[in-house]
This record gives structure tokens, sequence and C-alpha cells, in this order.
């Protein structure tokens, strides 16, 4: 029994160790202070064993053109900070419009700058990546954005060499209300905008609840839908090298990435 004035000694031990909880892969994420969606994706969709690690960039609550060029000043600082002991396997920025208006070369540079032992995403990189897997060749796209966005958005995906038959936004205006749009208000905007001639259907912003209704919308359209979210994790698990097949999230799930370059 311990008294007061008695010098702790405690006994050798053999100790047992293992790789650790996440043993498959690290995921790391940096996401808007703004964003209420993110994290839950995240862990809804990720397999055992697969890690995920967050940080977050203070970003005001306005979200324009000027206010997501400014993410890019904190992206270094906030790679370095997600885990650099544990090492993750990839680092994502975590916003769809932020990596369309600062750039993606420029983010992934700034990624590898923090976390030089990780390989560097950002969300729209994973939406390309999963639109070119599927082999989508005309698309229609719903965000919660202002026109502004909208219009730089559009610009993106065509010089990627998608074709934008339509393209809508609800013209919110902060990152609050784009994650207070119901699920099911997702689901009805898609049904909305979607096109005989469209191969595929995207709902784009990192911080909107659509990933709670992508099979709902496929089994009712009958082709794939594709959310930042969504996209997102399945590129960083593909180039993790985490193949599994998840049920539940899209059809891009059914496919392995085997061409991906990280």
């Amino acid at each position: 029994m311990f008294k007061p004035g008695d010098i702790i000694n405690s006994k050798t031990r053999n100790i047992e160790m293992n790789e650790g909880r996440h043993n498959r892969a690290k995921l790391g994420f940096i996401l808007m202070s703004t964003d209420l969606a993110g994290e839950s994706d995240f862990f809804d969709i990720v397999p055992k064993d697969v890690a995920i690690h967050v940080t977050r960039l203070k970003t005001d609550d306005y979200t324009t053109n000027e206010t997501l060029s400014k993410h890019i000043d904190h992206m270094a600082d906030a790679a370095s900070r997600i885990q650099p002991d544990a090492k993750p396997n990839v680092i994502s920025y975590s916003c769809t419009s932020g990596s369309i208006v600062i750039g993606e070369e420029k983010i992934m540079a700034e990624i590898k700058k923090g976390a030089p032992y990780a390989i560097p995403m950002t969300l729209v990189t994973g939406v390309v990546d999963a639109l070119r897997e599927l082999q989508i060749k005309k698309i229609v796209v719903g965000t919660p954005y202002l026109d502004e966005i909208n219009t730089k958005e559009a610009e993106f995906l065509h010089n990627k060499g998608f074709e934008i038959i339509n393209i809508q936004g609800l013209n919110l205006t902060t990152g609050i209300e784009f994650g207070r749009v119901t699920p099911e208000y997702w689901k009805k905007f898609a049904l909305e905008i979607d096109d005989k001639d469209a191969d595929a259907i995207f709902l784009s912003c990192g911080g909107i609840r659509s990933v709670e209704v992508i099979q709902k919308i496929e089994n009712i359209t009958g082709k794939p839908v594709i959310t930042s979210n969504q996209a997102q994790v399945w590129s960083c698990l593909r180039k993790a090298g985490i193949k599994d097949n998840i049920q539940g999230f899209g059809q891009i799930f059914n496919c392995a990435g085997d061409s991906l370059i990280n």
C-alpha cells in the first residue's frame, strides 16, 4: 500500500505491442472550421482499421472566391499538424471550391512542404479521379455555392475534359448554411437537375450532407452519383493501397482505382 514519502518502483515487464489500432492506412484531412459534414462522412465510409486524422483551417463563414483564396496562407502549417508522428499515407485539403479557386498544384506543394512523408491531395482531385475512373463524359452539377463560384467550377471541369450539361447552385453564402441543407433536399435537387443526356450527377461541396443519399439517387436514376466527400475518400483510400469494395456509397466503390497516379 502506498504511503506518502514512498518511492514508486514499477516492475520490468515484457510489453506486447503491435502496429496499433489503424494498421491498414492513415488518412489526413484539412477541413474548414465551418464544415459540418466532412468528419461524419469520412468515419461513415472508411473501412475498419483505417485511421482518419483531421485538422481545421480558421475560415470566414462567408464563401466567395476571395475568401477561398486565403486558405492557402496556412495550408503547410495545417498539414504539419496532422499526426506527424503517425505520418498519414495521404493528406487532402477538403474543400471543393477552394481547390478550384487556389489550384491543385499550389495546394499540393504546400501540403508537401508541411508533410513531406504524405501523398498530397485536394478534394477536387478526388472528384476528377472518380469521374475519370467511371469514364464519365457528360455531367450535371449541383452545388450550394454562389454563381461566381459555380462559374469557376464549370470552367475547371470543362478544362478537365467534361461536358457540363447543367450546373445549378443554391446561392448560399455560409458553410453553416451548407451543412444545414437536409439530405432529402439534396436528393430532390439532384433529381431536379438530372438530364437524360448526363452520364452522372455530381453534387459538389465537402460541407454538404449528400453522402447519405447517394445510394437512393443512384437507385432512382440508374446512373453514377459522385459527391465531393465520397470521391475524395475513394481516391485517398485507393492511393493509400486500400481497395475494399464498400457498399452503400455509390458505384465508384466497385472500382479498384488501379489507374490512379500518386
